[in-house]
């Protein structure tokens, strides 16, 4: 009876280090496929929501054994695929900042391979911009713009006007300065990374009627007024356009837009201008210098169709030579956070015709001019009037005597719909904020 035992004992081990076994095969097979799956995947730049379903298919190849040992070997299986996925969507890395946009890709030494992977780092407003992530590479090899009507295969105004998806890099360092202004079509990229290219001393950028654009790593400065010239729009399409202000970045009637890690400065009119029932927009990680009139958030005060607007302002650095309008913001919802404010002439923040602003997690550092501590300017408004308005701060680092002046009663609802990230802590915007702007990537370096 004993020996008996003793076998039936030994079967029993014998069959769990088996079912070990197996379940260790399957599972480095699984792994050794999912690599697999990574290299094909990251040579088809193929987004970050793809490969987090790709991943999920691993659970299908658990043993299906009701014991606990099976079961807790599937479900730690389970835990780290988890685990796996909302890292790579959070974009957590050794290397971070605290700044979710630059960790979720910037610590990746294969970047270049891997370009459309910023497509899924946005954050804010304009987080579900895609640009032209589901399209092909489109390489700008001529910086000239000689024709705005016919622009030659090779330049950014020919890539940029095309009907499909296009994510568009460029093929060495370029200065471009355009005839006309650069009317963007839906669903581009323009990345700048990996080389120094300039948008300067002509017109800049239009983005109008138009839907998911992402502007990324250029220089735009010295931005001029043009127009009363043909310009071509898509390939079907050129018309008569009318002078233009001289923004570096016009964004007009469009929503799914993000301008991220650019270095802007002294232009004709704006840095960044969003206007006539844009929202969805987010304005981020850029190095704005050497301007007034900085950033415009809304048509006019009787243009009530911008109350739907919704624009973040994150990791932005607002550097030296700047005036005002850090921004000037009419009707909408305004997310200001984690930003760096180290200038200002007359103030920094400014608004009318009652907007939503929502200030968190800021450094503001005043100017020594007495007359000029105040963050904050409620454009051409009696205070009997927007002492109802919706604007706080919150978590905001004053310095230099800075001071902001709050209003409203705090509603709730209010503030829902001008909160669109968490905000971090204001002793963590230095860190954040300290490669705002376009960055000195080149070729076989990691950002």
């Amino acid at each position: 009876m004993a020996v008996s035992n003793n076998w039936a004992f030994a079967s029993l081990a014998l069959l769990f280090l088996l079912l070990v076994a197996a379940m260790a095969t399957v599972w480095t097979g699984n792994v050794s496929s999912n690599v697999e799956t990574e290299k094909v995947q990251s040579s088809k730049n193929s987004t970050m929501a793809a490969r987090s379903e790709e991943v999920e298919p691993l659970n299908e190849h658990a043993v299906p054994d009701p014991e606990a040992v099976a079961a807790e070997v599937e479900s730690i299986i389970d835990m780290n695929i988890r685990n796996v996925t909302e890292r790579r969507k959070l974009g957590f890395f050794t290397c971070g900042t605290g700044n979710p946009i630059d960790d979720c890709w910037r610590c990746d030494p294969n970047w270049q391979k891997n370009r459309k992977r910023l497509a899924d780092c946005g954050i804010g407003f304009g987080r579900n911009a895609i640009g032209g992530r589901d399209g092909r590479f489109y390489v700008v090899t001529d910086p000239n713009d000689d024709d705005p009507v016919n622009p030659k295969p090779g330049t950014l105004r020919h890539a940029v006007i095309q009907d499909e998806p296009l994510w568009i890099v460029f093929k060495r360092d370029m200065v471009i300065r355009l005839k006309q202004e650069l009317i963007m079509n839906s669903f581009k990229t323009i990345d700048g990374r990996g080389v120094n290219v300039h948008i300067a001393n002509g017109a800049c950028i239009t983005i109008q009627y138009v839907t998911n654009v992402i502007i990324h790593g250029l220089h735009i400065h010295d931005c001029k007024p043009t127009g009363n010239a043909m310009v071509r729009s898509s390939p079907s399409h050129f018309g008569w356009r009318t002078m233009a202000d001289g923004d570096a970045i016009s964004i007009f009637g469009s929503s799914h837009i993000w301008v991220d890690h650019n270095s802007l400065s002294n232009c004709a009119d704006g840095l960044v201008d969003a206007v006539m029932g844009s929202t969805a927009i987010t304005i981020s990680n850029n190095h704005m210098t050497h301007h007034n009139e900085v950033m415009l958030l809304g048509h006019s005060d009787s243009y009530t169709r911008d109350k739907q607007m919704q624009v973040t302002i994150a990791y932005n650095h607002f550097g030296e030579g700047l005036i005002q309008r850090m921004p000037r913001c009419r009707h909408g919802y305004f997310h200001v956070v984690n930003n760096d404010y180290t200038h200002w002439e007359m103030y920094a923040i400014g608004g009318s015709a009652n907007p939503t602003i929502n200030s968190q997690g800021n450094r503001y550092a005043a100017p020594t001019n007495p007359f000029a501590k105040e963050v904050t300017k409620r454009v051409d408004t009696a205070e009997g009037q927007w002492k109802s308005w919706n604007w706080r701060s919150e978590g905001d680092l004053l310095l230099n005597g800075a001071y902001f002046t709050p209003s409203g009663a705090g509603a709730s609802a209010s503030y829902a719909r001008a909160s669109s990230l968490g905000a971090k802590s204001s002793s963590m915007v230095g860190a954040m904020t300290s490669n705002a702007g376009a960055l000195p990537c080149r070729r076989g370096k990691q950002c």
